[in-house]
């Protein structure tokens, strides 16, 4: 059944199935094209009539995941102007008060898109919340230091989505004063940064972090210098018009180009320390001290601001770093002998190893690489931000996701949880494996809706006994500090 429904711009025809309606494809913004790709977002241009709300809409350009990384979760990219569109589930659009839950996509900054079917929101619709997927500039489009353009244009659209949806959510039955940010992997950096950005207070209640960081943030004389250097490549002087002529195929090779030459040539004195050592030498474009929307490292203003401090969901995947290692062939070149210097490509001292390696007597070097980096990129950052929220007084409730794919040597990593938290496990076979366990899925998923209506997962808070919730199968359980001594060691072989 079709229904309508009026938001900013117009009227919009959506779809009513099964007690969950969808509207898909809306715009939030005018379409970023030309000069307008290199400047803050703009109102939407009003239309005429009713505006078809029935399909997924255009995506920022991007490339496809490498081959190893495709076959596990697909690639993104559909074609389109209007790629400042998001998405929306409810369950009732007569409805009033509802709680609200806004999901913003990973991926590295350069990919990703509201248009996945594991990102459905009709699982949560199905249980009483009203569910927004957005889509923001990427890449060169949204994080570039193009000289003459505003900083952070990927993030003012985060914001200006938030906007839209405190000024437009209670026409689908929701309630804008209670909003729940919820992100993956740069969809949770980005929630970090909106907790610690001041314009965005008051656009959100709660926040979900999930495999995310604060840390990963680019000085913007850093960030400069790489537009310069994608100029060059392009043959054009580094300019917001200058860029703003490029059509979406030459800036996405560009794109390419440059990603590539960051992995293999990781030089800081050609790129940037910033660039290489808080985006490790994989993040090419990714968000930029700026002084407005983020001041400093996220993690530092969230540990010295108190009053930035909000309900909280943060966690991890037990071995994130599986998924950029072994798929990608990478794991056979880590042994004995190569483990020191590649931890110390990442500022961690090899004694650091023999911490891990006690705990885990039948790890490869490879397992222990994995586990150490996972630790530093992911779970570090986000013990950090869960002391600092707790002791400022918010409840803060911290997790792990411990069960392991199917899939061999994928264990428990990076993206693994999110099937399970959309209780969408149907969707992930090729990451899950075959037999993902459907009581987790149930016990993930209702933890959301729990924190998102009432602010309780159902799970003991974060405090002075520094509690971690470990999912898992047959059973998830609550455990004091894990494996305090390898973050312990960690943290003064690198002290950042």
């Amino acid at each position: 059944m079709e229904i309508i429904a009026s938001v900013t711009g117009g009227k919009i025809r959506g779809v009513s199935e099964g007690g969950v309606s969808a509207f898909l494809g809306i715009p939030y913004a005018a379409a970023p094209v030309g000069p307008a790709r290199f400047a803050l977002p703009q109102p939407v241009q009003s239309w005429d009539g009713v505006r078809d709300a029935l399909d997924f809409g255009p995506t920022c350009a991007q490339s496809f995941y490498p081959a190893p990384i495709h076959a596990l979760i697909g690639s993104d990219g559909l074609p389109g102007d209007d790629y400042l569109n998001l998405n929306v589930w409810t369950p009732d659009t007569g409805g009033s008060g509802l709680p609200v839950m806004v999901w913003i996509h990973g991926g590295a900054f350069t990919r990703g898109s509201n248009a996945r079917t594991m990102y459905d929101g009709r699982t949560f619709a199905r249980d009483g919340v009203v569910v927004v997927s957005i889509n923001y500039r990427l890449g060169i489009s949204g994080f570039a230091g193009v000289p003459g353009a505003p900083l952070n244009r990927g993030l003012h659209d985060q914001v200006f989505a938030l906007r839209w949806v405190r000024e437009n959510i209670a026409a689908f039955g929701g309630d804008p004063d209670n909003v729940t940010i919820f992100g993956e992997s740069a969809g949770g950096m980005s929630v970090v940064d909106l907790i610690a950005a001041p314009p965005a207070r008051g656009l959100f209640r709660r926040a979900i972090v999930q495999s995310g960081n604060g840390s990963a943030v680019a000085e913007a004389a850093d960030a400069v210098k790489v537009a310069e250097i994608l100029a060059g490549t392009l043959g054009i002087e580094p300019t917001a018009a200058a860029f703003g002529e490029l059509g979406p195929d030459r800036l996405r090779s560009a794109q390419d180009k440059v990603a590539l030459e960051l992995i293999t040539n990781p030089d800081p004195n050609r790129w940037g320390p910033s660039i290489v050592g808080n985006g490790l030498g994989v993040l090419s474009f990714f968000p930029v001290i700026d002084g407005e929307l983020i001041e400093d490292r996220p993690t530092d203003v969230l540990v010295s601001s108190g009053d930035r401090a909000v309900p909280l969901i943060i966690g991890w995947t037990a071995e994130e770093f599986r998924f950029f290692t072994f798929p990608t062939g990478l794991a056979a070149g880590i042994v004995a002998e190569t483990l020191g210097p590649v931890l110390a490509r990442y500022g961690v001292d090899s004694t650091v190893a023999e911490i891990y390696s006690a705990n885990r007597p039948q790890a490869t070097p490879a397992d222990l690489f994995a586990a150490i980096i996972t630790d530093l990129v992911f779970r570090d950052d986000s013990m950090r931000i869960a002391e600092a929220n707790a002791a400022a007084g918010a409840p803060t409730h911290v997790y792990e996701f411990g069960w392991r794919s199917g899939i061999p040597d994928l264990g428990a990593c990076h993206v693994l949880e999110i099937p399970f938290v959309f209780d969408k496990l149907s969707e992930s076979h090729s990451l899950t494996g075959a037999n993902p366990p459907q009581q987790l899925a149930d016990e993930i998923h209702r933890c959301w809706v729990d924190f998102a209506t009432h602010g309780d997962p159902g799970w003991a808070r974060f405090d002075d006994r520094r509690q971690v919730r470990i999912f898992g199968h047959p059973e998830s359980a609550t455990v004091a500090d894990p494996r305090a001594d390898e973050l312990r060691a960690l943290r003064e072989s690198v002290r950042r």
